[in-house]
């Protein structure tokens, strides 16, 4: 039988996750396997195959089947919309989806930005229905990295973006306005793979709650 493959987001939030599956006994990848170079690596008993791929990418690998199972966080699966399966909060990666301007800006919160002020973030679904919920119209400017930078250079009046503990946007010269919503990691599941795999994904599920037991 195939392995069951797991999309994984390169970055931040690799190691910390390979080490919490290996504390649930699901993943041994084996002595020195460098990751550097690789897309993709099998657990040493050929149960188990990574993906590595972009984080946004991980949504898009579950859904159309090409990953059984991924983990990605839940801001990027709401901004996503995809169809799959949400198994799980692994408790990992937690930050916050946040609103921020200018250190010096007289903004105090999301209402008093000026309508069709421009905002500029990676999460455009999620800044839009933020705004719209309030009843504050904004221009979403997309970005796809370096989000900081623009207020700084003229582009946006706001930013709306990730934030673990706030050190880059003071590093910045930016203060947070609003916190929007937390976010953790979260393990996912393609729909029809669900089913198919069930017992090994049950494994793998169980495994992390035991892990998340003994630390309470």
């Amino acid at each position: 039988m195939r392995p069951v493959t797991i999309a994984m987001p390169k970055g931040r939030l690799f190691a910390p996750l390979v080490e919490l599956f290996s504390r649930a006994g699901l993943f041994d990848l084996g002595p020195e396997v460098d990751l550097e170079r690789r897309l993709t690596v099998k657990t040493a008993d050929g149960r188990w195959e990574l993906l590595l791929v972009k984080p946004a990418d991980v949504p898009i690998y579950v859904e159309y089947g090409a990953a059984d199972l991924g983990v990605a966080g839940k801001d990027v699966l709401l901004e996503a919309r995809r169809e799959l399966c949400e198994l799980y909060d692994l408790g990992v990666g937690r930050c916050r989806l946040i609103m921020a301007v200018p250190e010096d800006s007289p903004i105090r919160k999301a209402t008093d930005l000026i309508p069709g002020s421009r905002v500029a973030t990676k999460f455009p679904r999620l800044a839009q229905e933020y705004f719209s919920s309030h009843g504050i119209q904004v221009d979403i400017v997309k970005l796809n990295g370096s989000i900081e930078l623009a207020p700084k250079a003229g582009l946006a009046s706001a930013i709306v973006d990730i934030t673990e503990t706030g050190r880059t946007l003071a590093q910045n010269q930016l203060r947070i306005v609003e916190e929007i919503m937390s976010v953790s990691a979260r393990l996912i599941c393609n729909r029809i793979s669900y089913k198919v795999r069930y017992p090994l994904i049950q494994e793998l599920v169980r495994g992390l709650q035991a892990v998340e037991v003994s630390k309470r």
